[in-house]
Protein backbone atom coordinates (compact mmCIF):
# COMPACT_ATOMS: atom_id res chain seq x y z
CA UNK A 1 0.00 0.00 0.00
CA UNK A 2 1.66 3.63 -1.26
CA UNK A 3 2.23 6.19 1.90
CA UNK A 4 2.56 9.61 1.62
CA UNK A 5 3.40 10.91 5.36
CA UNK A 6 3.36 15.17 5.79
CA UNK A 7 5.65 16.73 8.30
CA UNK A 8 6.33 20.69 9.26
CA UNK A 9 3.08 21.98 10.36
CA UNK A 10 2.69 24.18 13.25
CA UNK A 11 2.08 27.54 14.19
CA UNK A 12 3.84 30.36 12.86
CA UNK A 13 3.20 34.11 12.78
CA UNK A 14 1.84 36.11 9.61
CA UNK A 15 5.19 37.23 7.89
CA UNK A 16 6.89 34.38 9.49
CA UNK A 17 7.99 30.95 7.02
CA UNK A 18 7.18 27.32 7.03
CA UNK A 19 8.64 24.62 5.51
CA UNK A 20 6.64 21.01 4.58
CA UNK A 21 7.89 17.70 3.90
CA UNK A 22 6.09 14.50 2.67
CA UNK A 23 7.64 11.14 1.95
CA UNK A 24 6.20 8.52 0.16
CA UNK A 25 6.87 4.57 0.32
CA UNK A 26 5.94 1.38 -1.07
CA UNK A 27 5.57 2.62 -4.48
CA UNK A 28 2.92 1.54 -6.82
CA UNK A 29 3.19 2.67 -10.45
CA UNK A 30 5.76 5.40 -11.70
CA UNK A 31 5.26 9.19 -10.17
CA UNK A 32 4.24 11.92 -12.79
CA UNK A 33 4.10 14.50 -10.41
CA UNK A 34 2.97 15.42 -6.88
CA UNK A 35 1.36 18.43 -5.65
CA UNK A 36 0.13 20.49 -2.27
CA UNK A 37 -3.17 20.91 -1.57
CA UNK A 38 -5.00 22.72 1.47
CA UNK A 39 -8.57 23.21 2.95
CA UNK A 40 -9.04 25.90 5.46
CA UNK A 41 -12.08 25.27 7.99
CA UNK A 42 -15.43 25.64 6.53
CA UNK A 43 -14.13 25.80 2.14
CA UNK A 44 -13.17 22.99 0.05
CA UNK A 45 -9.72 21.98 -0.58
CA UNK A 46 -8.11 23.96 -3.31
CA UNK A 47 -4.87 23.85 -5.25
CA UNK A 48 -1.44 24.91 -4.08
CA UNK A 49 0.93 23.77 -5.96
CA UNK A 50 2.89 20.40 -8.48
CA UNK A 51 5.98 19.59 -10.24
CA UNK A 52 6.69 17.03 -12.40
CA UNK A 53 8.62 14.33 -11.00
CA UNK A 54 11.22 13.82 -13.89
CA UNK A 55 11.29 17.17 -15.12
CA UNK A 56 11.19 19.58 -12.34
CA UNK A 57 7.87 22.16 -13.95
CA UNK A 58 6.01 23.88 -11.73
CA UNK A 59 2.69 25.31 -11.25
CA UNK A 60 1.21 27.39 -8.52
CA UNK A 61 -2.12 28.73 -7.73
CA UNK A 62 -2.02 32.45 -7.91
CA UNK A 63 -2.78 33.18 -3.85
CA UNK A 64 0.71 31.57 -3.42
CA UNK A 65 3.00 32.99 -6.51
CA UNK A 66 6.32 34.70 -5.06
CA UNK A 67 5.84 33.55 -1.67
CA UNK A 68 5.72 29.35 -1.99
CA UNK A 69 8.23 27.30 -3.33
CA UNK A 70 7.72 23.64 -4.22
CA UNK A 71 10.79 21.35 -4.85
CA UNK A 72 11.66 17.76 -4.47
CA UNK A 73 14.25 14.90 -3.64
CA UNK A 74 13.73 12.14 -6.17
CA UNK A 75 16.16 9.95 -4.82
CA UNK A 76 14.52 10.57 -1.22
CA UNK A 77 11.32 9.89 -2.63
CA UNK A 78 10.25 13.53 -1.21
CA UNK A 79 8.23 16.47 -1.72
CA UNK A 80 9.16 19.76 -0.42
CA UNK A 81 6.95 23.34 0.11
CA UNK A 82 8.73 26.28 1.49
CA UNK A 83 5.88 28.80 2.80
CA UNK A 84 7.20 32.36 2.77
CA UNK A 85 5.31 36.05 3.80
CA UNK A 86 2.67 33.34 5.35
CA UNK A 87 -0.58 35.61 5.96
CA UNK A 88 -3.82 33.97 8.42
CA UNK A 89 -5.67 33.28 4.99
CA UNK A 90 -2.35 30.33 4.16
CA UNK A 91 -4.04 28.77 7.37
CA UNK A 92 -5.50 25.08 6.81
CA UNK A 93 -4.75 21.53 6.90
CA UNK A 94 -1.66 20.83 3.95
CA UNK A 95 -2.16 17.89 1.67
CA UNK A 96 0.33 15.79 -0.44
CA UNK A 97 -0.85 13.80 -3.12
CA UNK A 98 0.89 11.40 -6.27
CA UNK A 99 -0.23 11.52 -9.47
CA UNK A 100 0.52 8.52 -11.63
CA UNK A 101 -0.91 9.45 -14.73
CA UNK A 102 0.28 11.33 -17.54
CA UNK A 103 -3.27 12.56 -18.50
CA UNK A 104 -3.55 16.12 -18.45
CA UNK A 105 -4.74 18.19 -15.21
CA UNK A 106 -2.70 19.04 -12.35
CA UNK A 107 -5.17 21.39 -10.08
CA UNK A 108 -7.94 19.39 -9.09
CA UNK A 109 -8.35 16.66 -6.15
CA UNK A 110 -9.05 14.11 -8.88
CA UNK A 111 -6.13 14.41 -10.83
CA UNK A 112 -4.25 12.45 -8.49
CA UNK A 113 -4.45 9.12 -7.00
CA UNK A 114 -3.00 8.79 -3.40
CA UNK A 115 -3.23 11.39 -0.66
CA UNK A 116 -1.66 11.77 2.82
CA UNK A 117 -3.48 12.19 6.26
CA UNK A 118 -2.00 16.20 6.19
CA UNK A 119 -0.65 18.21 8.44
CA UNK A 120 -2.10 21.38 10.39
CA UNK A 121 -0.78 24.90 9.77
CA UNK A 122 -2.23 28.13 12.21
CA UNK A 123 -1.31 31.88 10.92
CA UNK A 124 -1.32 34.14 14.09
CA UNK A 125 -1.38 37.38 13.39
Amino acid sequence: QVQLVESGGGLVQAGGSLSLSCVFSRRTGITYRMGWFRQAPGTEREFVATITWSSGNTVYADSVKGRFIISRDNAKRTLYLQMNSLKPDDRGVYYCARKTRTASGCSKEEDYDYWGQGTKITVSS
